[in-house]
Formats: structure tokens, sequence, C-alpha cells
């Protein structure tokens, strides 16, 4: 459902956390997606098939990768 991911940006997991909350922040990507819970800050590991599974809806976007930022200037 959700497999364009980048650093920062928050999503609204299927399953709450045990404290409640169903907003995370993406901390680390790879073969594994870092997340932090946005209510205790616990941080968990899932693999990224997984993770795209259980990402229901994307609530903010994080930073743009540096290779997409385009300069004004000429060099």
């Amino acid at each position: 459902m959700y497999s364009d991911i980048r650093l920062g940006d928050v999503v609204r997991m299927r399953k709450l956390h045990p404290c409640g909350a169903d907003q995370w922040i993406v901390v680390r990507l790879g073969a594994d997606i870092g997340i932090r819970c946005l209510r205790c800050s616990r941080r968990v590991l899932l693999p990224r098939s997984q993770f795209t599974r259980q990402v229901k809806a994307l609530i903010g976007r994080g930073e743009a990768p540096d290779d997409a930022v385009v300069q004004d200037s000429p060099v």
C-alpha cells in the first residue's frame, strides 16, 4: 500500500500500540524499517514487507532526499 518511504514520515498503523497510540515516525530505512511511537517513544524494527502491509495511512511527509534537491544558482 505504501511503498515510497522517507525518513521522518509519520504513518498510522493498522494495530494500536499497547500504549494506545497508532501514529509512528520512520527513523530507519533499509531491509528493515525502524519506527518510533509518537506517544511513548518506543522503537520497533519491522521487515519492509510487514511494514508496507501494516501501514494504514500517511499522516505527514519527511524531508525530501538530498539528491532530489535542485540547485537554483549556476556553478
